[in-house]
């Protein structure tokens, strides 16, 4: 008898432990970048081919797409933040850089990603990352300073169909008469999103939204020299805050 209740002791000492080891599995998290055009995918292959067309009418194409997240964090369900103290530059034209591994495992768990598009505040300090500087990075000291948030480069055709370049170029917001900042960048919090296993969660960009809500785009008027323009600047936070990001898929 000593022999049963020992041996069932022990069953259930060990299916304690089993569950408890379930209650804190850590997984890794990757996230996925890609970008579209009110749906359709933008990939590599699209760069200087195919032509979309905006909100006000106008066709262009796109050659160049770069844009920066900083500051990702994952909320749990208690509040609790897990905070990875990184950036990520994205860049179409190089497939390697679409996928970004979050640097350590955590609990699996009901979070919210957050993220913020671009530098913020203290973060955006001219000189501070030499990788980035070396990949022209960087917003020249007479327009601000910092750096960038998106260069995102193509051609438009203006009314009588001729090819024209547009430089739809992001920063923080310079006014040179008044030499005073605002910080434009902006973040973005997804729903609660389920991470078990090891998660990849999709984050879309669609490339679209920047030409329109609540601003529609007018790239006869507004095509380059957009980091020299205080208000311009303003106008493109206001869009890239009103749904150009979300959640795709999630793989585990």
């Amino acid at each position: 008898m000593k022999y049963f209740l020992t041996l069932a002791l022990s069953i259930l000492l060990f299916s304690c432990s089993s569950d408890n080891d379930e209650l804190i599995k850590n997984v890794s998290v990757k996230l996925k970048f890609t970008q579209n055009w009110d749906g359709t995918l933008i990939e590599k292959s699209d760069l200087n081919n195919t032509e979309f067309t905006n909100k006000l009418g106008t066709k262009l194409t796109v050659s160049k797409l770069r844009y920066l997240i900083s500051n990702v964090s994952l909320i749990s369900g208690a509040n609790d933040t897990t905070k990875f103290d990184n950036y990520k530059l994205i860049d179409i034209n190089n497939t390697d850089s679409l996928t970004y591994t979050l640097p350590q495992k955590i609990s699996e768990g009901a979070y919210k990603l957050f993220f913020t598009f671009g530098f913020s505040g203290n973060a955006n300090i001219s000189n501070a990352y030499s990788d980035l500087t070396t990949a022209s990075w960087k917003v020249p000291d007479s327009l601000g300073g910092g750096y960038h948030f998106m260069q995102l480069d193509g051609q438009y055709k203006d009314t009588l169909g001729i090819q024209n370049p547009y430089k739809f170029y992001t920063a923080r917001a310079y006014d040179k008469d008044k030499d005073s900042i605002l910080d434009t960048s902006f973040s973005i919090e997804t729903g609660s999103i389920v991470l078990k296993n090891n998660a990849t969660i999709e984050v879309k960009m669609n490339v679209s939204g920047w030409f329109k809500s609540p601003n529609d785009w007018n790239l006869y008027e507004k095509n380059s020299d957009l980091i020299s323009d205080f208000e311009t600047q303003k106008l493109i936070s206001e869009n890239g805050k009103s749904g150009v990001f979300s959640l795709g898929t999630i793989s585990q």
